[in-house]
């Protein structure tokens, strides 16, 4: 079977003039909230790198600019949250993969955090179990950890279960950590709203939506629903007025998630498809690089 980090890494360059991956490594350092004053050396700017990284001394005198690295005075873990269930076997709004667009996420943001000598860690699950792997630092064992995904998903019969995976992190994980939500666009509830308040007491949280397909767009006949085996009847494809009910429901379930993580703090970004995963992926934590900290 074809390496599963390799094909993210694949992913991480876009045909433009500069390569994603220099912008995401520029970008990375939005995760840690908080970073060393230790010098260690200086490389030329990359796009996506932070102004305020320029060493303007080093700069001038050697006409270009450069930027300043500093050394990390602890390691950071990351702690993927990775909502597993039956659901996650259906199409994304691109009407690709959701399963192949939650391995991309949680494969670019954990080869970053191998690439910059953290630990990540994944907790997954359904409504019938939750399990968490243990912690790791490389390639290998991100590896693993996707493989591992990729089969849970796969694998799947039971309901996603959002509130499972944030009760297992909320009782058993008390050490505070980089929290990245990788779900659906399954509606937030007022228990959604109790444990991610809970959450924020402890760790730093990022919530990641894969966007589902439309159901009921004319190109996607004969679909069938992966939770209730239900197919959609064909007399409802492309039907004006179904389609006006579903898109008012559905902005309404977005402009409450929006309002919910906004009050919170939490950084978030919205995942149609794999084509514009990475660029959605940069821009979010460049939005979180400007942020106030």
């Amino acid at each position: 079977m074809p390496s599963l980090v390799t094909q993210v890494k694949s992913r991480l360059f876009i045909h433009s003039p500069q390569k994603s991956m220099h912008a995401l490594d520029g970008a990375y350092a939005s995760l840690l909230r908080g970073r060393s004053l230790d010098f260690e050396d200086l490389r030329p700017y990359e796009f996506g790198d932070q102004v305020r990284d320029i060493d303007w001394r080093a700069t001038a005198k050697h006409g270009e600019p450069l930027i300043k690295r500093t050394k990390a005075t602890r390691k950071h873990t990351v702690l993927f949250l990775v909502d597993s269930g039956r659901g996650m076997n259906a199409l994304a709004e691109d009407e690709g993969s959701k399963r192949e667009l939650v391995l991309l996420l949680t494969g670019a943001l954990g080869f970053l955090t191998v690439r910059h000598g953290d630990d990540f860690s994944v907790v997954y699950g359904d409504a019938d179990r939750v399990r968490r792997l243990a912690p790791g630092s490389s390639e290998g064992s991100l590896e693993h950890a996707l493989r591992t995904i990729d089969g849970a998903i796969t694998q799947s019969t039971a309901r996603n279960d959002r509130h499972a995976l944030l009760h297992y992190v909320a009782r058993n994980i008390a050490r505070r950590m980089i929290v990245v939500i990788v779900t659906d666009e399954a509606p937030v509830t007022d228990e959604t709203d109790r444990m991610l308040r809970r959450l924020r007491v402890q760790h730093d949280v990022l919530w990641l939506t894969v966007r589902d397909a439309d159901p009921v767009a004319g190109h996607s006949a004969h679909r069938r629903d992966v939770d209730t085996g239900w197919s959609v009847p064909d007399f409802v494809h492309g039907d004006a007025q179904v389609m006006a009910e579903l898109a008012a429901q559905e902005a309404a379930d977005t402009a409450r998630r929006h309002e919910l993580l906004r009050r919170l703090e939490i950084t978030h970004a919205e995942f149609a498809g794999r084509d514009a995963a990475v660029p959605t992926l940069l821009a979010m934590l460049n939005r979180r690089s400007h942020a106030r900290l």
